[in-house]
């Protein structure tokens, strides 16, 4: 997939020396991370800001390891992963197929908008429609980064969290699966570009046999994941930061009545959690701060997993690529099937200790 086919809050595109410092300020990425120095900058200044710095501080501490482990595993799979792998059992009409783009969705390691474009591109060599909700459901919360940061605020909770989303993502795909049967919603009219023959097992067995243990391979191999893994985090760093100062931000200068009354763990904290993260969703990396805030101030888990999945199902640019290139019905059907599942998941949770 090309550097401009990915979406534009989720990659920062490489520039010559003499453009950079012409074009920093309309880089994401560069402005994100300028603006967070500066605001940690003034908070050791001001004495009204002490308290963002402290909760700041606090996230840092929770979540950097998860964060760095996260991205080196991206790498890794950036670099020895093709992506004929991901595109090969996604165009068969079979329950098979719905799994394997949810397993799949595991291993795309980008955000929630960055797998936007990805799940364009699978789309174009052949992937169904519901093949490719499902991964576009599953990647932002079951990929390995994300798992490792949400392990860091949620502990043994995120699995919860995970599971949930892998079932919704199921149930979703299945459901739109049926409905393409019955010609409900628009079927691919593209063709599938990895040959049928095409096997990963021989692929794979292939790849070993020829690989050569030498220093040139090995230094090879380094900077692939070096670059896989710097690919990452331009990708998604700037969001993470921007999720930790709004959170930071609301646990400083937010009364926690405020949490309590809105977001609590009822009925319409829930639909009110919901139109926030319709509201504020960023990336996926960069609400699960958020989502933890919600958690740590309110205690309603339930309301926690809503914002997270919640904010991928109703994110406008989803939607409208999804209406675009899918087809409206398949958008529709995608918000109608999906979001039940998530107040019902929700309220299950906030049912939890």
């Amino acid at each position: 997939m090309g550097e401009g086919e990915i979406h534009s809050c989720c990659h920062s595109e490489g520039h010559s020396h003499g453009s950079v410092s012409k074009a920093w300020y309309k880089s994401p990425f560069h402005i994100i991370c300028f603006g967070t120095l500066l605001l940690l900058a003034a908070s050791s200044l001001f004495p009204f800001l002490f308290a963002f710095r402290q909760a700041f501080t606090v996230y840092l501490g929770m979540i950097w390891f998860p964060v760095v482990l996260g991205f080196l595993v991206g790498g890794l799979i950036d670099h020895y992963i093709p992506n004929e792998y991901f595109s090969k059992y996604l165009a068969r009409k079979s329950k098979k197929t719905i799994f394997y783009a949810v397993g799949l969705g595991f291993l795309a390691t980008a955000c929630s908008h960055g797998v936007i474009a990805l799940s364009m591109e699978l789309h174009k060599k052949g992937a169904s429609g519901p093949a490719v909700v499902s991964f576009l459901l599953a990647s932002p919360w079951a990929s390995l980064p994300v798992t490792m940061l949400l392990l860091g605020f949620f502990g043994v909770k995120a699995f919860l969290i995970i599971l949930a989303a892998l079932v919704v993502a199921l149930t979703t795909g299945l459901t739109l699966q049926f409905l393409e049967e019955k010609q409900w919603i628009e079927e691919n009219k593209f063709t599938v570009t990895v040959a049928q023959d095409f096997s990963i097992r021989k692929d794979m067995a292939k790849r070993m046999r020829e690989y050569r243990f030498n220093f040139q391979n090995v230094w090879f191999d380094i900077k692939g994941v070096a670059q896989g893994t710097r690919g990452l985090a331009r990708m998604v760093l700037h969001w993470i930061l921007l999720g930790m100062v709004l959170a930071s931000l609301s646990g400083a200068f937010v009364p926690a009545s405020i949490f309590h009354r809105f977001l609590g763990p009822s009925l319409l904290g829930l639909f009110m959690t919901l139109v926030l993260a319709t509201v504020l969703e960023v990336c996926s990396e960069g609400t699960s701060p958020l989502a933890f805030e919600i958690y740590k101030q309110t205690g309603a888990f339930g309301n926690a997993f809503a914002f997270l999945m919640g904010g991928v199902i109703t994110d406008f640019t989803e939607i409208s690529l999804v209406w675009a290139n899918l087809g409206k019905k398949t958008a529709l059907w995608m918000i109608a099937i999906s979001l039940p599942q998530v107040l019902i998941f929700g309220w299950l949770f906030n049912q939890i200790p």
